[in-house]
């Protein structure tokens, strides 16, 4: 069956850096997309960042632009987030997703077909 297993939460200063983890197994990977999303206590799930089956098409969230970076790679069916400059507001549960559409990448969560259990991000202040 699927999964999908985040991985590298924690908890960490202002300012500093975490890089998230996500290994895919029981799916074609180069054949999805994939997310990541986060949701905040009390507050509903939102998109993160997107990447294209190849890794040539990205989106980012306004919210982490210029300070999140994602990545993958097919060969380890794994997915990255690189997280720099962290604030208080990056606060979260982190969860991979992936997405089979032949369509360029999501950035709702209806888009995506199979998630991860969520790796907690707590940023202190």
């Amino acid at each position: 069956q699927v999964q999908l297993v985040e991985s590298g939460g924690g908890l960490v200063q202002a300012g500093g850096s975490l890089r998230l983890s996500c290994a895919a197994s029981g799916l074609a990977f180069s054949s999805y997309a994939m997310g990541w999303f986060r949701q905040a206590p009390g507050k509903e799930r939102e998109f993160v960042a997107g990447i294209g089956r190849r890794g040539a098409t990205i989106y980012y969230a306004d919210s982490v632009k210029g300070r999140f970076t994602i990545s993958r790679d097919n060969a380890k069916t794994t997915v990255y987030l690189q997280m720099n400059s962290l604030k208080p507001e990056d606060t979260a549960v982190y969860y991979c997703a992936a997405d089979r559409r032949d369509v360029s990448v999501g950035r709702e969560s209806y888009d995506y077909d199979y998630w991860g259990q969520g790796t907690q991000v707590t940023v202190s202040s």
